[in-house]
């Protein structure tokens, strides 16, 4: 594992918790934030039902919303690098964005370019930012380039991770035109969250320099694409979401086993297919193919901040000592067709178990 790449912070802002420690355990304990919007309602005059981070006002929209639920995260993921006192580091930043879709902001990768660069510090600046806008797997999309960037010695330090938010009222005006909300007459729809979460990344040699506690390792990361897409007349059978965890597990030795999976799953019957036949073909690389954790029914579809989420959910699974074992695999499926699939290894530490 000496060539892995280290994550050494991670940061979250979520419908669930302002912090990242704070979410993983009301993701643990299976606490859910559902409430009715305020004041948008659907075509039957009854509100939506989302997921929204309690800490931010309805009336903030548009960009201004994702750049004050990005920014804390960021901030989070970044404190490990605040304690040196004579040390300024260079920090690159790789964000996964939503894809087109009505309500996003047209705005945002410039407004949040901003932002960011000023959150550069007397111990670390930002110095290149570069966006992803690909969806439900802008995320581990990100988190695949930022690890490119540390294999390849391109930068020490790799700020990766994503944001998303639903609750732009053009956003939950299409989701209900395509029928994908989770409603009692459509209980295979799913519930609009809003996220971000960010993970510091950096070399094995970087962390030890800087004795810096390496709270997990990244093994393989991988994207493929699935030409079957949904709202399209195709069926699809996984194909791409297959691959992508195909080419995760050929990076790993053969007699190794995953733990449990972290998915995106959300309600969205193609997305439990996809999951079916991937896990069909490759049953025999997972210690149970069944255990599984789909945390969209904790913080809602929180789109391109899930798997860095999901990094924070392993890594809490395993400091606190009840993770299933320490492999996890994480996957994200978007709806223009990326599919993204990266193995964790967390060593779990002795804790409160169970």
């Amino acid at each position: 594992m000496q060539n892995s790449v280290c994550i050494v912070g991670t940061g979250a802002v979520t419908a669930i918790g302002l912090t990242a420690p704070a979410t993983a355990a009301a993701a643990r304990a299976g606490i859910a934030n559902f409430d009715e919007h305020p004041h948008m309602t659907d075509r039957q005059g009854e509100p939506y039902v989302l997921a929204m981070v309690p800490s931010l006002e309805t009336t903030i929209m548009g960009a201004d919303r994702s750049i004050h639920l990005a920014l804390p995260a960021m901030q989070e993921a970044l404190s490990p690098l605040t304690g040196f006192a004579k040390s300024v580091f260079q920090v690159e930043a790789q964000i996964g964005l939503p894809e087109d879709r009505p309500g996003a902001p047209k705005d945002l990768q410039v407004k949040l370019s901003g932002e960011v660069r000023k959150l550069s510090t007397e111990t670390y600046e930002i110095n290149e930012i570069a966006f992803i806008a690909k969806g439900h797997s802008a995320g581990l999309m990100a988190l695949e380039e930022g690890s490119r960037k540390i294999l390849n010695h391109t930068c020490e330090f790799c700020l990766v991770g994503g944001v998303d938010s639903y609750v732009e009222p053009a956003t939950l005006d299409w989701l209900e035109e395509n029928d994908q909300l989770h409603v009692p007459a459509n209980a295979w729809g799913f519930i609009p969250g809003e996220a971000a979460s960010f993970c510091l990344l950096c070399s094995v040699d970087t962390a030890k320099k800087y004795r810096l506690p390496v709270r997990a390792q990244l093994l393989a990361v991988a994207t493929a694409v699935e030409e079957n897409r949904i709202k399209t007349e195709t069926v699809c059978i996984g194909r791409g979401l297959t691959l992508a965890v195909k080419n995760c597990l050929q990076k790993l030795p053969g007699d190794v086993r995953i733990d449990y999976t972290i998915c995106d799953q959300n309600g969205e019957a193609y997305r439990a297919d996809e999951f079916g036949f991937m896990l069909a073909r490759l049953s025999e690389r997972f210690a149970d193919p069944s255990d599984y954790l789909a945390p969209a029914d904790c913080w809602g579809d929180v789109g391109a901040a899930s798997g860095p989420l999901f990094i924070n959910s392993v890594i809490a699974a395993a400091e606190k000592g009840y993770a299933k074992g320490p492999h996890a695999l994480l996957w994200t499926s978007s709806e223009g067709g990326e599919r993204s699939a990266a193995i964790v290894y967390a060593e779990i530490k002795e804790g409160e178990g169970g």
